[in-house]
């Protein structure tokens, strides 16, 4: 039988830490009296963004907007997902427009999600600013798009990522391979 070559790259502790740090870069780069908000993109990218805005707080920012974009309907592979594709709700409940836009995510890989929920977010308003946030950031980009926050890199690109969150998995890990 063969050995698994899994093995974990963050567990709880060093995705806490990468959060920390994430929310530290943001705080540096936030324009001076720019309304801030934080979009997670729905799964995993959603828990993501609540515990980023908890940290955000901490640190010391004051108002921020939270909010969870759904791409099912944005994805260029809709059609070969068909009745498996599961439609969940927008949840944005402040407008859009003129603000600093943190746009989180679990992995960034190719670049189609992403690319989906930019298209998602601008038909919701023109933001000022759209941020691009990323646990984990691996090769294998099919599309112009790279974030301007990362957690942590993986760069050897045939590895497959997995995210576990204690909300969905009763774990915070990330796991290559």
């Amino acid at each position: 039988m063969a050995e698994s070559q899994e093995k974990i790259l963050l567990d709880e502790q060093a995705m806490a830490g990468c959060l920390e740090k994430l929310g530290r870069e943001i705080l540096t780069n936030l324009p001076e009296g720019v309304p801030l908000a934080v979009v997670g993109i729905r799964s995993r990218g959603e828990v993501l963004a609540q515990r980023l805005v908890d940290i955000l707080h901490h640190l010391g920012a004051e108002r921020i907007d939270a909010g969870t974009l759904d791409i099912t309907l944005y994805r260029d592979d809709l059609a070969e997902r068909g009745p498996q594709a599961v439609l969940r709700k927008t949840d944005i409940p402040f407008d859009i427009d003129g603000r600093f836009i943190i746009l989180m995510d679990d992995v960034l890989h190719t670049g189609r999600s992403v690319r989906a929920a930019l298209d998602a977010l601008v038909d919701l308003g023109r933001p000022r600013a759209i941020r691009l946030a990323v646990l984990v950031e691996r090769p294998g980009r099919e599309l112009p798009i790279q974030a301007d926050y990362v957690g942590v890199r993986v760069v050897q690109e045939d590895l497959p990522v997995a995210v576990r969150l204690t909300e969905s998995d009763g774990i915070d890990e990330v796991r290559v391979g």
